[in-house]
């Protein structure tokens, strides 16, 4: 999968300089981040609403186009994709892949950014995290 966003990276990158007039993906970076912006947050809500409608095949269409769009909003920032796939490997080793970590309920180390290689967290710091973070989804509702 990131072989994949990799070549679409690549691609973007390589099309944004193109004429506007026959490229989408120059015509975006020619009117800025805040159009590409726009366009992530419209993919996003026709996944969610082809989601809620048990759409799979519209999803996963859906899902194309917001990678796509999310892809060119990192090259317009800058952001390669292996900064996100070293933000997710950081993140799995503090919580482990399938957890999100918290906003502002847990004040991570330092260290904890600065590197790829950072150590996993203890099982004890492990739980209290997501304690938190449970903590801080039930004072929302």
């Amino acid at each position: 999968m990131s072989d994949s966003l990799g070549r679409l990276y690549l691609a973007v990158l390589a099309a944004k300089d193109l004429d506007p007039a026959t490229s989408r993906t120059a015509r975006l970076f020619q009117r800025g981040p805040a159009k590409m912006a726009k366009k992530l947050a419209e993919e996003a809500i026709e996944v969610v609403i082809d989601a809620v409608n048990g759409n799979s095949d519209a999803v996963v269409r859906e899902s194309a186009d917001l990678l796509y769009n999310l892809t060119v909003l990192w090259a317009a920032a800058g952001v390669r994709p292996e900064d996100v796939w070293r933000e997710m490997e950081r993140r799995e080793h503090l919580l482990g892949i399938a957890e999100k970590l918290p906003k502002s309920s847990v004040k991570l180390p330092k260290s904890a950014g600065a590197s790829a290689a950072t150590p996993a967290a203890s099982p004890a710091v492990r739980r209290r995290i997501v304690a938190l973070e449970g903590r801080s989804l039930r004072k929302r509702h």
